[in-house]
């Protein structure tokens, strides 16, 4: 599987020949300066929370790509009021695309839309295909939910916060690996603000301490995962 980091938490995939997009925040973020938005390709935008570190480019970018925004009712409601209404709502549980079973599971954040307006529960999303079985766990604390994932898939790679502070860090990301069972993980979420600046060296030590690899995606390359 392809992956292409944008900074922050937005990320791209290629699965089953289409082209996902996650939480697109790119103009906000000045380590992200150099990626041109426009750029961009995607079939499916798929969005975690409402936060504006999450949704700032979502809606320039939907206009952009043409699209399907799949996330929570509340933030599609949301996107069809901003003049977009290619989505698929969703709240927790599966469904099945044309790149693979998407199942929206839960995280434990919070969730405002840039305008102040109700961002529904935030979540993460399990993709299932015949390659490659992934996890983005969006915005997150560590929680005993991610033990549930390991019984209905096997995993290949994990898309883990680990800048800590507003997430999960470093230490407790290397627990969510056990919790999934996946020894494989990119990490998310990190160095934007000083809030969540961390040790890159230190980090990946802790995992691989653990005997697990952590791998920390540099903006604007893409990785083979």
């Amino acid at each position: 599987m392809n992956f292409t980091f944008y900074g922050h938490a937005c990320f791209a995939v290629e699965v089953a020949g289409k082209k996902l997009l996650f939480d697109p925040f790119i103009t906000g973020n000045p380590l992200a300066k150099n990626i041109d938005i426009y750029s961009i390709e995607a079939d499916y935008i798929l969005v975690s929370h409402g936060h504006g570190d999450h949704v700032g480019d979502l809606i320039e970018i939907a206009k952009h790509t043409g699209a399907t925004v799949i996330s929570n009712a509340e933030i599609t409601t949301w996107v069809a009021k901003q003049g977009y209404e290619k989505v698929h709502p969703m709240n927790f549980g599966a469904r099945d695309f044309d790149f693979g079973k998407v199942h929206y599971v839960p995280a434990m954040h919070s969730s405002g839309l840039p305008d102040g307006s109700y961002g529904g529960n935030p979540g993460g999303f399990v993709i299932r295909n015949k390659d490659i079985n992934f996890y983005f766990a969006g915005d997150t604390c560590l929680t005993m939910d991610m033990k549930l994932i390991p019984m209905y898939t096997k995993l290949d790679v994990a898309i883990l916060p680990v800048g800590g502070n507003f997430t999960m860090d470093a230490e407790e990301a290397v627990l969510a690996a056990d919790f999934i069972q996946c020894d494989k993980i990119v990490g998310i979420h990190f160095d934007t603000f000083g809030y969540i600046v961390i040790d890159h060296e230190a980090a990946k030590q802790k995992f691989a301490d653990a005997g697990k690899e952590l791998i920390l995606p540099e903006i604007g390359k893409t990785i083979e995962i």
